[in-house]
């Protein structure tokens, strides 16, 4: 039997996904605007960071894969096509109470989280401090 495991951070991000929008909020995900192999208008980029309204009103054709998330939005007006590579996901929260996780740079399957912030996500220098998982009984 192996120990190797499959990446954690797509499971992560499709439950987080959907307790927010069972919840009534809005997921917003916060992406790294330098990773490789992301499709997305750049101009909305801030300090090497871009943050995504994923809500089912907001987009056409989400898809939350294993490897990538897809989904068509309007930019401005303009409808277009973005892709991002999961490893480039930096977190997932609710909009309106800044409750969700922000990830690790690990992609392997020792994914490492911090589930316990309810402030919006952190910036990209203050993620770099490598986050916990708390248990909280």
């Amino acid at each position: 039997m192996s120990e190797e495991m499959t990446p954690l951070r797509p499971y992560l991000l499709r439950s987080l996904y959907e307790w927010i929008e069972a919840n009534g909020m809005t997921p917003y995900i916060l992406v790294d605007a330098q990773a490789e192999g992301l499709s997305a208008p750049m101009e909305h980029a801030s300090n090497n960071q871009i943050i995504f309204n994923i809500a089912t009103p907001a987009t056409n054709g989400l898809h939350l894969g294993d490897q990538w998330v897809e989904f068509n939005a309007r930019f401005g007006g303009i409808s277009k096509q973005v892709q991002v590579p999961m490893a480039a996901i930096q977190a997932i929260y609710a909009n309106e109470n800044g409750r969700g996780i922000v990830f690790s740079g690990e992609t392997d399957g020792n994914e490492q989280t911090d589930t316990s912030s309810t402030n919006p996500p952190l910036t990209l220098a203050e993620k770099n401090k490598q986050p916990t998982l708390k248990i909280v009984k």
